[in-house]
């Protein structure tokens, strides 16, 4: 089975990714929990999600690559009501697409609080190589502001 860029699949070892371009031999550049790899495509399996065909993207795509379009990439994302393993999951996915969209700096709005959600968000953003840097709003310190 052939894939395309944009194609939401499972890695083996590693889980849910995105495809983002398609390279020789069988491989593709996947974008895994925020980290770009190489797969063979016996390592893939296509995730086809309700209500969506396999040629479509959760946001509008950029026609040429299939990647999400800068506009339409969602730049915050807000984690109220989630739990500390919901929260690092979307976490992770929303860093994909705001990589792949090619966006320089996201928001992560996770409260004041409790801290727990801060506090797996702040180590889940230490463990990944695409997060350059990340601090606290000092305007509100429910909110993280995360350079890719």
């Amino acid at each position: 089975m052939a894939f395309r860029p944009g194609d939401h699949v499972h890695v083996v070892r590693f889980g849910k990714g995105v495809v983002r371009e398609v390279r020789n031999g069988g491989r593709y550049l996947v974008d895994v929990k925020g980290a770009a790899m190489v797969a063979a495509e016996a390592q893939l399996t296509l995730i086809e999600e309700a209500g969506r065909s396999r040629a479509v993207s959760p946001h509008q795509t950029d026609s040429a690559a299939g990647l999400p379009s800068r506009a339409n990439a969602a730049s915050s994302l807000d984690l109220h009501g989630k739990t500390t393993a919901e929260a690092t999951a979307v976490l992770d996915e929303f860093l994909n697409d705001a990589l792949l969209a090619g966006l320089a700096e996201v928001r992560v709005i996770h409260g004041r609080s409790g801290g727990r959600v801060k506090a797996a968000i702040e180590k889940r953003l230490k463990q990944l190589p695409s997060v350059r840097s990340f601090r606290l709003d000092p305007a509100n310190p429910g909110v993280t502001i995360v350079s890719l």
